[in-house]
C-alpha cells in the first residue's frame, strides 16, 4: 500500500491570519472540500470534555468545521456518546448540559448536539464489522450509525488504557454505545498494588460498578464480578497503586476499538481531524487534567485514521518532553516514545497495527505542512 496523505499547521499566526483561518485553510488542502456531503447528514464526532477537565477542544474549531460542511450542502450536528463510568457523562440528559457548560452551544459551533445511543447509552445499531477477528458486529450509537458522513475532531493525548487517544479511539470508542463500551472494555482487568495503596478510598467513590472495596487492611480489593473493565480507578489514582491489566488487555482492546471503527465508517465519506495540543497524559473522561508533556504541536488532517494517528505519535514522541509534568515523575530518559512510558501496562501500537491489518488504513504516510 503506497503511503496515505497527512497535512498539518503549526499554531503560529499573524495579524492577518489567525488560527482559526490556518485550520479552514487545512481542511481544504488535506481534502475534506472534495468530499460529497450533498444533503448528507454528517456527525461531527467530538469528546465534550468532563466538566473540571480543561484540554477539551475548543467550540470554534467545530465552527470552522460545520461551516464547511454547510458550505459543501451538508447537514452537520456535533455528537458523542454515553460513558460507561459514572461522570457528567453518564446519560443524555447531563451530558448535554456539560457540553453546554464547555461552550458548546449552537451559537459556538454552528450546529446542534445529538447525544449518539440516547438517553441511557441503549440506542444503538449492530453494524457489520468487515474482516474482523474479535467481533462480527459492532454496537454503535444510532445517531451516528445511521448518519450519511462521519468528521471527527480529535483531542490527542495519552491514554491509561489504549496508550493514546486519537482518531481510532474518538470512533471506535467514543460512539459505541453502552453495551458496546463493555465489550471494549471487558478484557480489561484493573489490579491493586497493595504496598502502593494508601486507602484513601478514592478509587471507591469514582467506580461506577460498584466493584472497588477496602478491606480489614484499608487496602483497595477489586471485584472482577462487577468490574467492567473501564479504568476509572487507574485514572483517579494518585499513588500508581491501580494499575491497568498487564499483558494483552491493552492489545485486545486497541484491536477492538480499531475494528468497531472500521464498522462506522465502511463505505461512508469521512475525515479526520486530530488537535495535537495540550497533550495530557490521560482521557479527557476524567474532571481534571494534568499537566501537557509536550509543548503545543499543530493541527493534522487526514482522510486516513491510522496514517494520522502514526502521524502524531511520531510528532509527539519527536517532540521535546516538558520537565515538571508525569514524565519527571516517571524519570523519563529525554529520547523515545512516551506513552509507553507514561503507561507501561498499554500497547499503543496495536490499534494502528491492526487497523492497518483490517484495511482501515496505512500506517504509512507522507506529511505535508500547509
Amino acid at each position: 500500500m503506497s503511503e496515505s496523505k497527512v497535512y498539518w499547521i503549526d499554531f503560529r499566526t499573524t495579524p492577518t491570519v489567525n488560527i482559526l483561518k490556518k485550520l479552514d485553510r487545512l481542511l481544504r488542502k488535506a481534502g475534506m472540500a472534495d468530499l460529497d456531503l450533498g444533503d448528507r447528514l454528517t456527525a461531527l464526532k467530538i469528546h465534550f470534555g468532563e466538566p473540571g477537565n480543561m484540554s477539551y477542544l475548543r467550540p470554534p474549531f467545530v465552527a470552522v468545521v460545520s461551516a464547511l460542511v454547510r458550505e459543501l450542502g451538508g447537514k452537520p450536528f456535533l455528537t458523542d456518546a454515553n460513558t460507561l463510568y459514572s461522570g457528567r457523562r453518564h446519560n443524555a440528559y447531563d451530558h448535554l448540559r456539560a457540553g453546554f457548560e464547555n461552550g458548546f452551544s449552537r451559537d459556538a459551533t454552528g450546529c446542534d448536539l445529538v447525544i449518539a445511543d440516547g438517553l441511557k447509552g441503549n440506542d444503538f445499531v449492530e453494524m457489520p464489522v468487515h474482516g474482523g477477528v474479535h467481533c462480527a458486529t459492532a454496537k454503535i450509537g444510532s445517531a451516528v450509525a445511521e448518519a450519511d458522513a462521519v468528521i471527527t475532531l480529535n483531542h490527542f493525548k495519552g491514554h491509561e488504557l489504549t496508550g493514546f487517544g486519537g482518531a481510532l479511539k474518538n470512533l471506535g470508542m467514543g460512539c459505541a454505545s453502552r453495551a458496546g463500551k463493555k465489550f471494549l472494555h471487558e478484557v480489561s482487568h484493573p489490579v491493586i498494588d497493595r504496598d502502593a495503596c494508601t486507602g484513601c478510598g478514592v478509587c471507591v467513590k469514582n467506580c461506577a460498578a460498584g466493584a472497588i472495596t477496602l478491606d480489614a487492611s484499608k487496602k483497595a480489593v477489586i471485584d472482577h464480578e462487577l468490574c467492567t473493565g473501564c479504568c476509572q480507578c487507574v485514572a483517579v489514582c494518585q499513588f500508581n497503586a491501580a494499575r491497568a491489566s498487564e499483558g494483552s488487555a491493552s492489545r485486545i482492546c486497541s484491536e477492538r476499538i480499531a475494528e468497531y471503527t472500521e464498522a462506522i465508517l465502511h463505505g461512508k465519506p469521512s475525515f479526520h481531524v486530530n488537535f495535537v495540543m495540550n497533550v495530557s497524559p490521560n482521557c479527557d473522561c476524567w474532571s481534571n487534567n494534568d499537566a501537557p508533556v509536550v509543548a503545543d504541536i499543530g493541527i493534522f488532517a487526514s482522510a486516513d485514521p491510522v496514517a494520522l494517528d502514526q502521524a502524531c505519535v511520531d510528532a509527539v514522541n519527536a517532540a521535546p518532553a516538558i520537565n515538571g509534568t508525569v514524565l519527571t515523575d516517571k524519570k523519563y530518559a529525554g529520547t523515545g516514545e512516551k506513552f509507553g512510558h507514561i503507561h507501561p501496562d498499554t500497547d499503543w501500537s496495536a490499534g494502528l497495527e491492526h487497523g492497518a491489518w483490517i484495511g482501515l488504513g496505512n500506517r504509512a504516510y507522507d506529511l505535508i505542512k500547509v
